[in-house]
């Protein structure tokens, strides 16, 4: 038996006439950027998401973090030294921008239901200095509580989305703009399209979503050297442009992402129905809201000899995260506090496959891992 983790080549060959026909459409245009493949993508994504205002594409997840932070900071919304309210188990991308723009991101520990951003906890975090929180929507499960996150605007602070693995989620209770989906809930959300995405590119791509016109303006125009129009530069940016190519691989992954999510909740419940060995703990199934699946996360203790015993049985995994933000190298001197709940969950996840793998291939993973003595 072999089942791998994933494998993209099976992940886009359901596309692949459609890719070759918008690969040679794009070859064909002569034009490589900014061109109408991406502002038709930037429609497409706004529309899918419930906005009323158009994405911005960018080149990738952590440059529409970047880009995000940068604009808040030109707009005046923030300032160097503002904290921001960070999750601690989170990918390290989604904390990188907030200290290059010179911000002091505070880490707060999860919730072990969904392993995202526990909103008491960013409540009991709140400083005079806190002028933003930064919810990560991780594994594909919305991080959105309606109540606080109200009380927190009603503070004053902004609300932001890093929406890099959960895109076409939708949480339990409507955002700010009229719409429970994930990237359109808050001030301003990122969106990655690493190719290991739910949506992804054959390469590097990302988009920002915001409901003020301005954030948008401003990240529109620091993604192109910082110029509103040609030779023209209002700020001093970046080049952090996504090319037509990927926009119009995006345009077709697009339309078939219900699809897509769909089959990853199937697989998701045969998961949760079938896992029975006291020693593995499932993730939560929530019945309230559509949590899409990036990775179907289990934990146990025993976590490499699982692992390990999967593999000797063919069965691909994978751990996110290792080693969490606050641990990492380059850390050193940004966190000082011990985060107990983060370093347990990173100690003990394992990723089994959710991508491209069939009922009885889940089945089987299932039954293998209630084996496992």
């Amino acid at each position: 038996m072999d089942i791998p983790f994933l494998q993209l080549n099976e992940s886009n060959r359901p596309f692949r006439q459609e890719m070759t026909e918008a690969a040679c459409r794009v070859i064909e245009s002569g034009w490589y950027l900014n061109g109408p493949e991406k502002d038709r993508f930037e429609r497409e994504l706004a529309e899918f998401c419930h906005s009323t205002s158009a994405a911005v594409a960018v080149s990738n997840g952590l440059d529409a973090l970047r880009l995000i932070f940068r604009a808040l900071i030109e707009t005046g919304r923030l300032r160097c030294g503002d904290e921001v309210i960070v999750p601690a188990n989170t990918y390290i991308a989604s904390i990188l921008p907030v200290i290059e723009m010179g911000l002091k991101p505070v880490a707060v520990e999860p919730s072990e239901k969904d392993f995202n951003l526990d909103p008491v906890r960013i409540e009991e975090a709140l400083t005079e200095r806190t002028r933003a929180v930064l919810v990560v929507h991780l594994y594909g499960y919305p991080c959105w509580d309606a109540a606080i996150m109200q009380r927190l605007r009603d503070r004053g602070l902004l609300i932001l989305e890093d929406n890099a693995q959960a895109i076409g989620a939708i949480a339990s209770s409507e955002g700010f703009n009229g719409t429970a989906m994930t990237g359109n809930l808050g001030d301003a959300a990122a969106f990655s399209f690493y190719p290991t995405k739910n949506l992804g590119a054959l390469g590097d791509a990302g988009a920002v979503i915001t409901p003020h016109a301005d954030i948008r303006d401003c990240v529109a125009a620091l993604a192109n050297y910082g110029s509103d129009r040609r030779y023209h530069n209002i700020y001093r940016g970046y080049n952090c442009r996504m090319d037509e190519l990927q926009a119009s691989f995006l345009r077709i992954k697009l339309r078939h992402l219900d699809a897509e999510t769909a089959a990853r909740n199937a697989i998701a419940r045969i998961y949760d129905a079938a896992i029975k060995n006291p020693e593995v703990k499932r993730p939560t199934f929530f019945t309230d809201r559509t949590v899409v699946w990036h990775q179907y996360p289990i934990h146990t203790a025993r976590r490499d000899e699982l692992r390990k015993y999967l593999a000797s049985r063919g069965i691909g995994t994978d751990i996110h995260y290792a080693t969490p933000p606050h641990l990492q190298p380059c850390m050193k001197g940004v966190f000082s506090e011990h985060l107990p709940i983060t370093e347990r969950l990173a100690l003990q996840e394992i990723s089994l496959p959710i991508a491209n793998i069939s009922p009885i291939q889940a089945e089987t993973i299932a039954t293998i891992i209630n084996e496992f003595k």
